[in-house]
């Protein structure tokens, strides 16, 4: 676990759409989490509930918002309430051109989690990930062609 995972995806959505899908609030229940508030401003800190694989077990996700390059860049800390580790999620829009838009998110620092917790294996991170950016996010913000 000690490399980060990084997934890189290309929407056909402006920089402009994703970085709104990706900080606006209402926009993020949507497709992400349900926040009670959410402000892409650094130190702005937030928390979610997210479930287990079990689908019962539920997990409080602590986080702080950490770098913000407006339209760009979004760093934010994730730690679970109770557990040991604190990690990096970054999300970095690319534009390439008017209506395509590529996605790299970073999650760093998975080393710190507990090395044999069943919810928290790099490859459950992987599929959440890959499920969150290439499922989830594209159905929210690409347009059908």
């Amino acid at each position: 676990m000690n490399q980060p995972i990084i997934i890189e995806k290309t929407y056909k959505a402006s920089a402009e759409r994703i970085w709104k899908a990706l900080t606006d609030k209402d926009q993020m229940k949507q497709w992400y989490f349900d926040l009670e508030e959410f402000k892409p401003q650094v130190g702005f800190k937030f928390q979610f509930i997210g479930q287990g694989k079990d689908g019962k077990t539920e997990y409080l996700h602590l986080c702080e918002i950490k770098e913000v390059i407006p339209g760009k860049k979004l760093t934010y800390s994730w730690r679970y309430d109770g557990l040991e580790g604190d990690s990096l999620v970054t999300f970095e829009l690319f534009s390439q051109g008017k209506h395509k838009t590529q996605l790299k998110l970073t999650h760093s620092g998975l080393e710190t989690f507990p090395a044999n917790h069943a919810d928290i294996r790099r490859e459950n991170f992987i599929e959440g990930w890959t499920m969150i950016t290439g499922t989830l996010l594209s159905d929210f913000v690409e347009t059908p062609i």
